[in-house]
């Protein structure tokens, strides 16, 4: 197989990451729910990276249900996108200072962070939803993250992510058709 089609078949098998995308809407509601109670910024802060850690079980579960190959050893790509995936780990030490620094902006800098690093699958699934939702939320999270609280920060994350994974769905269909 050249690289093309490598492509195209870690997005068919993979469902452009769908998986992790529907994920992290349970993680940015359960964030969401967090920022809304009258929890101290600091344990709020905490909390919030505590649930971000289950992405990859609910991944897995959801992978199941949609029936995505988890582990597609088969394409060398696979590899390749958690490798994307890991980059964001080392980003996540900005968040780590941001956190007793500047507590109320940490979320900001994590819906940054977050949005930011999905840039790279934009071109390993050949999706234009990952390229816009890449550049769109890091922007997005600057200008809500300095301008409001962080509770409706979170919400406007759930919201984008919804409608990312609607786009992925339709990328998802068009795909299936070709």
């Amino acid at each position: 197989m050249n690289l093309e089609e490598l492509r195209l078949n870690c997005a068919i098998k993979q469902k452009k990451g769908l998986h992790f995308i529907l994920a992290s809407i349970i993680i940015w509601c359960a964030v969401l729910i967090i920022h809304l109670t009258s929890l101290p910024i600091m344990t709020k802060n905490l909390l919030t990276f505590c649930f971000t850690a289950p992405l990859m079980p609910l991944a897995f579960c959801i992978s199941k249900i949609i029936k995505v190959d988890f582990q597609d050893k088969e394409n060398p790509l696979n590899n390749l996108g958690v490798l994307f995936s890991v980059n964001q780990i080392l980003y996540l030490l900005i968040a780590m200072w941001v956190y007793p620094t500047i507590p109320e902006k940490m979320l900001m800098v994590i819906a940054m962070i977050f949005g930011a690093h999905l840039l790279p699958y934009g071109w390993l699934y050949k999706s234009k939803s990952y390229m816009v939702v890449a550049i769109l939320v890091p922007i997005l999270a600057l200008i809500v993250g300095i301008s409001f609280k962080p509770y409706i920060l979170a919400s406007m994350m759930v919201l984008i992510e919804i409608i990312f994974s609607v786009c992925l769905i339709l990328e998802n269909k068009r795909m299936s058709q070709i």
